[in-house]
């Protein structure tokens, strides 16, 4: 007889991903059963996968163990790994307090873009500390069909490109990666938004996300383009001294971005848990053929 391997969907503005809780890091999730589990008529279906384990338990994260309890091994929909998720610490944390690991207030998830400080609020929204920004120098062009346009290179833990257009529609189906360069400002690929405005402080995006495609939201690209934002608008926080805050719309909902003076960027959005089942393990080994 086979044996059942627990899953739960869940999703954060629509961003959507299979959970997988294994708190002793005891099941094998190659590239390939990830792709499966993630694949929309033959699987699951979601945007990515959040491997639920111990910090203890896994290799990658165990010097993070003393600062958090819970590591997030997220996975691309293709199975290749993730630095970060922002939309995907939410939905783990939504996670953890549903399954009684957690409650309200403040708690630490490990992830390989380091630990990220996460408060859940009595309202239902949580907060995620997602870190300072990078801003690598150089100028970036991203590219959809016969338009170009320059993008902002910003790091939030993983690469986004941004690009500020007329028209969200200009990004096109965005299924396939829009083509950059130069090729050696993203050697592993890139996560592209394209951004419009829609209000002082307040702009909408669509987004190619590296490994996923065109998602219904993306938690890292939000930050992204809000820093680039705040930057283009002359309102760079360690400059004026005044915290920056973008309403940031994504084709799933509405996130909201605060950068503070010192740099640290904190994004405030959704969570939720919509169904829970079980995997079959015969099924999911034959994936991995």
């Amino acid at each position: 007889m086979s044996t059942r391997i627990a899953f739960l969907k869940g999703h954060g503005t629509e961003n959507d991903f299979v959970i997988v809780p294994d708190p002793e890091n005891a099941v094998d999730l190659p590239p390939a059963a990830v792709a499966a589990l993630c694949d929309r008529r033959a699987g699951i279906g979601g945007d990515g996968l959040l491997h639920v384990v111990r910090s203890a338990a896994h290799p990658e994260a165990k010097g993070m163990a003393a600062e958090a309890e819970w590591f997030m091994d997220y996975r691309n929909a293709d199975g290749s790994i993730a630095e970060m998720c922002g939309n995907g610490v939410r939905v783990f944390a939504r996670y953890l307090q549903r399954a009684g690991h957690v409650a309200e207030g403040d708690l630490a998830v490990a992830t390989r873009g380091g630990v990220k400080t996460v408060h859940i609020a009595k309202d239902g929204d949580i907060t995620v500390g997602m870190g300072k920004a990078l801003l690598p120098e150089g100028d970036v062009t991203v590219s959809v069909g016969e338009h170009s346009w320059p993008a902002r290179n910003v790091n939030m833990g993983n690469p986004h490109a941004v690009a500020f257009v007329d028209d969200l529609a200009h990004a096109g189906n965005l299924y396939t990666p829009p083509p950059f360069s130069p090729a050696s400002a993203y050697p592993d690929g890139v996560n592209v938004e394209f951004v419009v405005d829609r209000a002082p402080r307040h702009v909408a995006m669509r987004v190619h996300e590296r490994g996923s495609g065109e998602t219904r939201s993306c938690g890292t690209g939000a930050c992204a383009v809000a820093v680039a934002a705040a930057r283009r608008d002359g309102a760079d926080p360690a400059v004026t001294g005044l915290p920056a805050t973008y309403t940031v719309d994504v084709p799933g909902g509405t996130l909201v971005i605060t950068e503070r003076p010192d740099g640290e960027i904190e994004m405030t959005g959704p969570a939720v848990i919509v169904a829970e089942g079980e995997i079959d393990s015969e099924w999911l080994e034959s994936s991995d053929r």
